[in-house]
């Protein structure tokens, strides 16, 4: 039977019951649908190993985005997120891109570049010359530390310098370009560098200081793209709409910061909900966004010759299906399974198009009815707890700030001060 991400009226149901058709997507064991109904399935034991002077757990809302069909094939997206909205976007974004086609995605191989820094030179361009005409050797040298990755494949594939200038003079930058396969690859590029750099300092006279991964992981890149029909955006007024947003992103930084936030609030909730490492994606797609020198939008949405929406998304992705807390957290292994990727390639590619899906349910707010009328009632839930609310009295309290546009803490806690006089005998 084939699987499908289109689970109508999926938002509606309780969360036993989404967890229960989850978990038959994705083949889930009962001792996994535990784990993820518990309030913290991290035990103290594992918790402890993983970070330093630990003390608890700090549970995020996890939910899954429905609806995506990525090349051909459906997913359920799992996102871990405390911001209202960004799962109900996905979801409705990734229905109207089904109805075009879906997505449709690509991606480099999973190379990751690591630096070792040359200063005190007293030629820096012999410097340069010298480390290109040993690069043999060092490559050797370097895949001599990671024979497991090389049997899959994987391993130094090349090496490169530059020269820059800094204030404390010019410097030699010597980059290995490393094969990681299914893996991040920081444990492995780290270790290769600094394995090098003994040979570098004997081969140019220069000191080595720094020896390192770059989180600006341009040869490791994924891309996205669809087409929108204007029929389910609501016209090509819309359509327009989007495309005029789109070129302000593109042109103006401050523009561009929030537009790049609203693919990365999808692609995030994913990396966390994972266990991959989300400082190293959010760092490398804003160096990528000003790698020609001024900042800019990841993605492009333009009106076609047809009058419907195309958008596409280029960003750097280095994920990984091992290591870390990717193999150590239980509930991120679990998403990894509803997930069901079998490669990071595949993984990099599946954020990519959660990216767009993320830009685009954003954009289509902005364009059509303001980003607030789709937000404000989830946002509101938020308000009522924090005000006081509980059980009913939270959906009567939303229901009037909504309806009033008042969502304020001060004006919810009037509303159940209301709401608690008429119950009061």
């Amino acid at each position: 039977m084939t699987k499908t991400s289109v689970l109508s009226g999926f938002y509606k149901l309780p969360p036993k019951e989404r967890l229960a058709l989850v978990a038959e997507f994705a083949n889930l064991t009962p001792e996994e649908k535990h784990q993820l109904e518990q309030s913290s399935a991290l035990s103290l034991e594992v918790g402890d190993h993983m970070v330093e002077n630990f003390i608890g757990v700090f549970p995020e809302p996890m939910g899954v985005a429905v609806n995506f069909q990525i090349n051909n094939k459906d997913y359920l997206i799992p996102m871990a997120t405390e911001e209202p909205s960004v799962i109900a976007a996905a979801s409705y974004a990734a229905k109207m891109v089904r109805d075009g086609g879906g997505f449709y995605t690509s991606s480099t191989a999973p190379v990751m570049i690591g630096q070792i820094q040359v200063a005190k030179l007293k030629n820096v361009n012999d410097a340069y010359t010298t480390v290109l005409a040993a690069k043999d050797e060092l490559l050797k040298k370097a895949n001599a530390q990671d024979p497991i990755l090389n049997s899959f494949g994987g391993g130094a594939k090349d090496l490169d310098a530059k020269i820059i200038k800094t204030t404390l003079g010019p410097m030699l930058i010597v980059e290995l370009y490393v094969d990681c396969r299914d893996a991040m690859g920081a444990n492995a590029v780290n270790t290769m560098a600094e394995a090098i750099a003994p040979l570098i300092e004997e081969l140019t006279g220069g000191q080595v200081y720094l020896r390192i991964i770059s989180n600006l992981a341009t040869r490791r890149l994924a891309k996205a793209w669809c087409v929108v029909p204007k029929e389910v955006l609501g016209g090509e007024a819309v359509v327009e709409g989007i495309a005029y947003a789109s070129a302000f992103a593109a042109a103006d930084p401050y523009r561009g910061a929030t537009h790049n936030k609203g693919a990365l609030n999808g692609i995030i909730a994913v990396i966390l909900a994972t266990g991959n490492d989300h400082r190293a994606i959010e760092a490398g797609a804003h160096a990528y966004a000003a790698l020609n020198g001024s900042y800019t939008s990841l993605s492009r949405w333009t009106k076609n010759s047809q009058g419907d929406l195309e958008g596409i998304i280029e960003l750097p992705m280095a994920v990984g299906l091992i290591g870390g807390a990717v193999k150590t957290h239980p509930i991120a292994k679990i998403a990894m399974k509803i997930l069901g990727v079998k490669s990071a390639n595949e993984f990099a590619e599946v954020l990519a198009a959660v990216g767009l899906a993320q830009n685009l349910g954003a954009l289509r707010a902005l364009a059509s009815e303001g980003i607030q009328r789709g937000h404000m009632s989830l946002h509101a839930r938020n308000i009522a707890v924090t005000a006081g609310a509980q059980g009913s009295q939270i959906d009567v309290v939303v229901e009037q700030m909504v309806r009033e546009r008042k969502i304020r803490v001060d004006y919810a806690k009037e509303l159940l001060e209301g709401l608690n006089k008429k119950l009061s005998p």
